[in-house]
């Protein structure tokens, strides 16, 4: 009688990425061990490596699982409302709800974490870039929508406008991940939507 060779795997990838991901998110890379991550991922060492690699890449697979979740709800939330301020402001009070969840505020994942890991890491580096300019281009999208529909003025520079909104998300992060209060982070939302588009 034949044997088998190697067992299916036995776990949820997206649920032991999800996992790592919170880990690295509270911790940062350089914070993170692989006895924590074996923790929250309810693994091994070898079933990690096997599965995903070392850390440097484990982590690169947890920001793009989070990067692509956060663009499709980027995406979402930007086309929900007709009204570019509203839609602006939606954007921004959905990634606040992100920022702000957990037993702590922890700000963005990729913003918190993957701006000091890139120092060492080019791969990260060019991951983090890469999300930057899916973030300027969904926003630049958006922007050029109202645009064409005459909501905005044809002298509006998209992509600059676009390059600021981000700012204000990053701003929006940072500041929850140091314990900035719900209500001024929503002042921010509201004077961050007027900066972007007056």
């Amino acid at each position: 009688m034949k044997r088998s060779r190697g067992r299916p795997r036995q776990f949820d990838e997206a649920q032991a990425l999800d996992a790592a991901g919170s880990v690295f998110w509270t911790n940062g890379f350089s914070g993170t061990s692989l006895d924590d991550l074996a923790d929250a991922m309810g693994m091994n060492r070898p079933s990690i490596y096997g599965a995903f690699g070392d850390k440097e890449a484990l982590y690169r697979r947890a920001l793009q699982q989070f990067g692509s979740n956060m663009e499709a709800a980027m995406r979402q939330t930007l086309q929900a409302k007709p009204d570019v301020r509203k839609a602006l402001a939606s954007f921004y009070r959905e990634a606040l709800s992100v920022y702000l969840s957990g037993p702590q505020p922890r700000g963005c994942l990729v913003m918190s974490t993957a701006v000091t890991a890139c120092v060492n890491h080019p791969d990260v580096q060019a991951d983090l870039l890469g999300v930057v300019k899916t973030i300027d281009k969904s926003l630049e999208a958006r922007f050029q929508q109202a645009i064409d529909s005459g909501e905005l003025g044809a002298e509006f520079d998209a992509p600059a406008r676009a390059a600021v909104a981000q700012s204000v998300l990053h701003s929006l992060s940072l500041r929850a991940r140091a314990g900035d209060t719900k209500s001024n982070l929503n002042r921010l939302i509201r004077s961050g939507v007027e900066l972007v588009l007056s």
